[in-house]
């Protein structure tokens, strides 16, 4: 004999019960079937929100009893011939009435009791289940109906009975084998006390009452049909590469349902479990799909078999020096919580017996806090135990799986994942048969940590980080186009999906979590919202995605303030954007600290030299203990360009627009050639090399007349054209002693400073062309003959794939 249930999606409209008829006839060919059914969805909500507003003296009660009522009707017409309905429709016209008149009567006392709530909750499944069995009879497949209320018998703990087994068992014995028909109907969820008072087995109780079906009769198989098709390794709402899972054990079954896993009803396995009865959870709608069996031991060879989780979570603290080495404190604590029937749903003591935590719904806290205050009344009047602490806003994330006991690091692994992504963990628990650790965190992180998990213990295939970019100038526009041309490439080679999720310039901004579309991001974004940064960077904290970086590719200082708040939440940070780096030592020192303390990196390579490796460099040699005593440097691709190409014979202001117009100045062009841009780089190199340092301490000696440096950049411009004898006169005196102009950056045991010198032929930095930079680093390892970093310094295309190279960093921290 096979026991089927369906869930309220499979009975939530005519043509779902059609499908549920076909796939029960198709099992009944080769088997006795009992099928039992929940509520058509959404019904039993509406029928306790009716008596909720019946006892609220709220008439509109009347208006929900009419919407269940021309439901039910609608579709009987829908699922019956016209020749057979008019039985059914009485039937359920009938069932309607008794719900009105128990709403009336609510309505009437202004009062409902539990009891009364599973008297009327009840209507929901036998009306469906009349419906369906109606539709066996009606195209000719013989089947029984049977109230359950007559079989299962339970105590009187109305809306979440328990079940009398001796009894109930021997009921379902009888009756079944008193009836010859192949397929028995039944509603699901609904009992009856020894009075014959209806009752509840929990919200959920139908999977209960087919297992207890199934146990009765020693079934073959149960099957639970629902909307998906089997259980899953996370929930998919949450995870989009969520898997099914094949196979899997009752006690890891047990252990997801436990934890929020919505499939299946907790209590479901254990009547099965006992009599090794496979279970099947299978759907309704792709009826040819494997699904999930469960059964005594799984054949899956994952370690982690799902992840799970619970929100609503309260954390209560019990804490005192008083409670140490004093037996007898958790049993009073555990006692008065079962006492007043609150349910403990996480456990966690410290060795030191200083205190002890456990987990309950957040309903239940206030009650918990009550009853918890007055078991210690003594012990808190005298100062050993502190009056109890509530902590809520807390969710519970569980890793199952029965190989996890046979593989040591998986705490490890789980605690690292949620660690790098700025997950703070508030209570852990693991229970002996390490078949589940479960981490305590805020609830405002319980999705974001189950995707981590996902990540690490499902998808080794692919890693997905989240960029949000602020800047779509000529860099940024050029790092889009790499990041679109390499998307195969990351995909292949590094397992990494890069997901544009956010753009930004300074008139619009677009947010798109599944991923802005990169062959039509410029049209996305020009029909995008008002840019508004403080808006954009709160999307992005509130979001709370996993392995996020904010990509900042502006020289706008008041972007560069945003950093802070952005590592404080665990979002890396990538900054071709020089001003933070460079700015009061104090903040710098701040970002640095804020990077290490919530693992968030924080990267700004193309600060000096673009693309060049100039940073990481220095970095290495830092890490590795090297100490380094002296820089020199041409750090300003554009200043090498512009020396490099003018010769007097066209003036020097037109040489100053072609490299803007070639993308290697910064917006405005004083800022590289007054030596701003050279000396915040030198600044950087300096602090990164240990040096505190600030941007007043180091000597510039400046070209530019002071007439250039004022006015708008258009004035810039003119200035210059009226000074060309100043620069002509500058070249002609490099030219007279056979040297070039190159504007040079050095840094001498802790002190800095740039400006324009004569380099002789023999002299390293002679030999440098276009717009490359080069530093050389003379340290402890490298006393006589530097360290030499060189290449293009400056320029739109160099500068994004250095930006990229540091989001690629980012992703894999």
């Amino acid at each position: 004999m096979l026991v089927l249930k369906f869930g309220g999606t499979s009975m939530g409209s005519a043509e779902a019960i059609k499908q549920v008829v076909e796939i029960v006839k198709e099992k009944a060919k080769e088997s006795s079937v009992i099928l039992v059914v929940s509520a058509m969805s959404g019904t039993t909500d509406l029928l306790l929100n009716c008596g909720t507003k019946a006892a609220n003296d709220d008439e509109s009660y009347k208006e929900i009893l009419k919407q269940i009522e021309t439901r039910h009707l609608d579709t009987v017409k829908s699922l019956i011939p016209v020749q057979q309905q008019s039985s059914v429709l009485s039937m359920v016209k009938k069932l309607c009435n008794e719900i009105e008149d128990i709403c009336n009567g609510i309505y009437l006392l202004n009062e409902s009791s539990l009891r009364t709530k599973d008297k009327l909750v009840s209507y929901g499944e036998l009306l469906s289940s009349t419906m369906i069995n109606a539709a066996f009879n009606s195209n000719g497949t013989s089947a029984v109906w049977k109230d359950a209320r007559e079989l299962i018998r339970t105590n009187s703990n109305y809306s979440n009975a328990i079940v009398d087994f001796a009894i109930t068992n021997q009921q379902i014995k009888d009756f079944v084998s008193s009836t010859s028909q192949k397929i028995i109907v039944l509603p699901g969820f609904i009992a009856s006390d020894a009075d014959n008072i209806t009752t509840t087995l929990g919200r959920g109780g139908s999977d209960y009452t087919a297992a207890i079906l199934a146990a009765a009769v020693d079934a073959s198989a149960l099957e639970i049909w629902t909307d998906v098709s089997g259980m899953m390794t996370a929930d998919p709402r949450w995870v989009p590469n969520a898997k099914i899972i094949p196979s899997i054990s009752y006690q890891e079954a047990m252990e997801l349902s436990h934890f929020g896993a919505k499939v299946i009803y907790p209590p479901t396995i254990q009547p099965v479990l006992s009599k090794n009865i496979p279970v099947w959870v299978k759907n309704t709608f792709a009826a040819k799909d494997h699904g999930t069996v469960i059964e005594n031991k799984s054949d899956s060879t994952n370690i982690i078999t799902g992840i799970s989780s619970i929100n609503s979570l309260a954390l209560l603290s019990l804490e005192g020096s008083g409670m140490i080495g004093i037996p007898g404190f958790s049993s009073r604590l555990f006692a008065a919580l079962a006492n007043a029937q609150i349910n403990v749903i996480l456990i966690t003591q410290g060795s030191s017996e200083h205190s002890i935590c456990v987990g309950v719904d957040v309903a239940s806290a206030a009650r918990a806090k009550e009853v918890v205050d007055k078991t210690f009344e003594y012990e808190i009047a005298t100062d050993k135990v502190d009056p109890l602490q509530i902590e809520e806003k807390l969710s519970i994330v569980a890793l199952v799986g029965d190989q996890m006991r046979h593989h040591t690091g998986i705490s490890g692994r789980m605690f690292s994942a949620l660690g790098r992504n700025g997950i703070n963990i508030r209570a852990i628990a693991q229970g002996s048969t390490e078949r589940n650790i479960s981490a305590v965190v805020a609830t405002d992180d319980v999705r974001k940590a189950v995707n981590v998990l996902h990540e690490e213990f499902f998808e080794t295939i692919q890693k997905q980080v989240n960029l949000f970019i602020v800047g779509t100038g000529n860099v940024g526009k050029r790092l889009l186009a790499q990041l679109k041309q390499q998307q195969g490439f990351l995909e292949q080679h590094l397992r990494l999906h890069v997901n544009i999720v956010g753009l930004s310039n300074s008139r619009k901004m677009l947010i798109n979590e599944n991923g802005i579309d990169l062959n039509k991001w410029d049209e996305l974004l020009q029909n995008g919202e008002v840019s508004n940064l403080d808006q954009f960077v709160q999307s992005i904290i509130k979001r709370n995605l996993r392995n996020s970086v904010f990509v900042d590719v502006t020289a706008n200082a008041v972007i560069a303030d945003v950093y802070a708040s952005l590592l404080e939440k665990s979002i890396a940070v990538v900054a071709c954007n020089k001003v933070a780096a460079s700015s009061k030592l104090n903040n710098y020192k701040k970002l640095k600290h804020l990077s290490t303390e919530f693992n968030a990196p924080f990267l700004f390579e193309t600060n000096v030299g673009a693309g060049l490796p100039i940073i990481g460099s220095l970095n290495d040699l830092m890490r590795s203990g090297d100490r380094v005593h002296r820089m020199e440097a041409v750090l300003s691709g554009t200043l090498n360009f512009v020396f490099n190409h003018y010769d007097g014979t066209r003036p020097f202001a037109d040489v100053v627009k072609q490299a803007q117009d070639e993308g290697y100045t910064e917006p405005d062009p004083r800022l590289d050639l007054s030596g701003t841009d050279v000396m915040r780089k030198i600044l950087i190199l300096a602090r990164e090399a240990g040096v505190q340092m600030e941007m007043e301490e180091i000597t510039c000696n400046g070209f530019l007349p002071e007439s250039c440096v004022k006015g708008s950049v258009a004035d810039f411009y003119e200035a210059m054209k009226k000074e060309e004898a100043h620069f002509k006169a500058i070249f002609d005196k490099a030219h007279a002693e056979n040297c070039k102009l190159k504007f040079v950056a050095s840094f001498n045991d802790g002190k800095a400073s740039v400006g324009l010198q004569h380099i002789p032929p023999q002299h390293d930095l002679y030999h440098l062309y276009g717009k490359d930079n080069v530093v050389l680093f003379y340290t402890d390892r490298y006393k006589e003959q530097p360290m030499v970093v060189k290449g293009a310094g400056a320029g739109a295309e160099v500068t994004a794939s250095g930006v990229f190279a540091d989001i690629l960093r980012a992703a894999q921290k």
